[in-house]
């Protein structure tokens, strides 16, 4: 791990694509610098110095009738926009407040805030949303994620890892050992969601975790859509292209290759960097 001194340079990048049969894209992204005194949105891509801010990105995928799906994403990364930088000051401010507290307290809020909604209008009725979220500071990496986006850590001295867990059975199964990447693939249950934000999700039960990181490491957060048509080898074998690569291409070049072979639903690349 690096010296929390010595931070290497963040760069991320970000792309989303409606697919080739879908009408509109409930699929999300967001890329935000936090200090003290506020928040500012990113844009598609881009390089940053740890020393002066925290980063936070996230994807969500969001799901229900008509366009409540699309209504859903756009809520759940517009809600980290005004909750993170209030807990982020908190924190701040000396309060014995853990990661684990803040990110779990922002998905609650979030999901109590699209449960209200889906029951204030019926044409939003039952709406809800995946949310994978990671929080980047000095030498460490924050994560926090419901649903069946993902979020994967691909060292610079290692193999591709998926960090998070599907809420799913199959997820389960395949966290266990029960079913490798072509079964779980293939299962007809792969897409049926146990948590969700919002919908009919009671108690809601965050993935969490921290990963220390090195110069060269990359983190993948993504969408099912970019899971359901790249296997990880595959996804292995595009990041792998990152160090010589222009700005914003690894983002656009998962996305891309999604569309082209699969594209069946929309699909979310956001790549983070450091180097």
């Amino acid at each position: 791990m690096m010296a929390d001194s010595d931070p290497p340079t963040l760069h991320w990048a970000g792309c989303t694509d409606v697919g080739r049969f879908r009408s509109n894209n409930e699929d999300a992204y967001l890329a935000l610098a936090v200090d003290g005194e506020g928040v500012r949105r990113l844009g598609k891509y881009g390089d940053a110095d740890l020393q002066t801010c925290d980063y936070v990105v996230a994807v969500s995928d969001g799901m229900g009738g008509a366009n409540a799906g699309e209504f859903a994403s756009q809520v759940a990364v517009d809600k980290i926009t005004s909750l993170f930088p209030r807990s982020f000051r908190s924190a701040a401010g000396g309060l014995q407040i853990g990661f684990q507290d803040i990110l779990t307290q922002l998905f609650a809020e979030i999901h109590a805030e699209l449960q209200h909604l889906g029951q204030s209008y019926e044409e939003l009725s039952g709406m809800g949303a995946t949310l994978s979220l990671c929080w980047v500071r000095p030498g460490w990496l924050y994560f926090c994620h419901v649903g069946d986006s993902r979020i994967y850590h691909f060292p610079a001295k290692g193999a591709l890892q998926q960090l998070t867990q599907d809420h799913t059975h199959v997820g389960w199964q395949y966290a266990q050992g029960q079913l490798n990447e072509r079964q779980a693939r293939e299962h007809p249950g792969r897409n049926a969601l146990q948590q969700a934000l919002g919908g009919k999700t009671q108690v809601l039960n965050p993935c969490l975790g921290a990963v220390a990181y090195e110069p060269g490491d990359q983190f993948l957060l993504c969408t099912d859509g970019l899971v359901e048509g790249l296997w990880d080898r595959g996804m292995a074998r595009i990041l792998s292209t990152a160090p010589q690569a222009a700005e914003g291409t690894v983002a656009e070049r998962l996305v891309q290759e999604v569309v082209a072979t699969d594209g069946r639903d929309n699909t979310t690349a956001l790549v983070l960097s450091f180097r």
